[in-house]
């Protein structure tokens, strides 16, 4: 089964563009969505998810049409950027609610089911606790647990691990890539890492046009021999932008590091640097800011 999403446009009714004309080919697995906050990412996952309707094109899962709403719900979970819980309830009794909403009627079918999720995103031994009392990263583990109710054969999750401490971080990457095996998973966010880590294929995402299609291999290989690097004096940064194409400025021990993007050896004490993915998406979204500011 593939997510199919072809020539997708949002306008919202202020005139606002959110999308504009986006196309994907999403097959089984983990597939990443990287773009900065305001690129669309959220805009297009609400309309894959059913939450809104786009302005025209189209979303196909397999041989259903996302205009099909109460269809396709049965083959989704949606983990959005903020939901939430109530604080005074354990996560065992409110999982069993959220099953039952979601149509499993019979008691002992349920049960085990939402024993079953609980264990599988390690939250069985605090199955008892009130959800206020969870950290961050639980509460996302806990988010996870309720959109695999149904075994969805697509799961959207929108920016998971924003906020998250490392520990946390790693533990969530480990049950988004169990659960990529044999489910669509989108993963939405501006952190690159995440599909540095998990995703074989992503795109990238500004300005509501889809900018790169491919794998993070891929991506990183088209830099090769391009990626430059030196250390400046913080007052002329501008100086820089204004005759090198700078993707990128990191403190490094106290000092500022620029990194550029040029085919050949520019000189002026730049030093060659292996590409990484952060470069490709920096570089990525430069030109896209670029061209709107023109």
């Amino acid at each position: 089964m593939e997510l199919i999403i072809e020539n997708l446009t949002k306008t919202y009714a202020n005139g606002v563009q959110a999308l504009n004309g986006v196309s994907l080919t999403i097959p089984q697995g983990m597939f990443g969505l990287l773009g900065p906050n305001g690129a669309g990412k959220s805009t297009l996952m609400r309309t894959v998810a059913t939450l809104q309707d786009a302005s025209s094109g189209s979303i196909r899962l397999g041989d259903l049409d996302v205009k099909q709403h109460e269809q396709l719900r049965r083959l989704l979970g949606y983990l959005p950027q903020e939901f939430g819980v109530y604080p005074r309830v354990s996560a065992e009794v409110m999982l069993d609610h959220i099953a039952r909403l979601k149509g499993l009627a019979n008691s002992r079918e349920r049960k085990e089911v939402v024993e079953a999720l609980l264990q599988k995103v390690n939250l069985w031994p605090a199955r008892k606790r009130n959800l206020g009392t969870y950290s961050g990263g639980m509460k996302q583990r806990f988010g996870i647990a309720q959109a695999l109710l149904g075994n969805p054969k697509l799961l959207i999750v929108d920016e998971p691990t924003a906020g998250l401490d490392p520990a946390e971080r790693n533990r969530f990457y480990n049950l988004l890539s169990e659960i990529g095996e044999s489910t669509i998973v989108i993963l939405s966010t501006h952190i690159v890492e995440d599909v540095q880590t998990l995703c074989k294929r992503f795109a990238i995402i500004c300005g509501g046009e889809v900018l790169y299609v491919g794998t993070p291999h891929d991506a990183v290989n088209m830099l090769n021999g391009k990626i430059w690097a030196k250390s400046i004096p913080k007052n002329e940064v501008e100086e820089y932008r204004a005759n090198y194409r700078v993707i990128a400025t990191n403190l490094n021990e106290g000092r500022l590091f620029i990194r550029i993007v040029a085919d050949s050896n520019p000189g002026n004490g730049f030093e060659a640097m292996d590409p990484s993915l952060e470069d490709v998406y920096f570089n990525a979204i430069s030109e896209k800011m670029d061209l709107v500011t023109l």
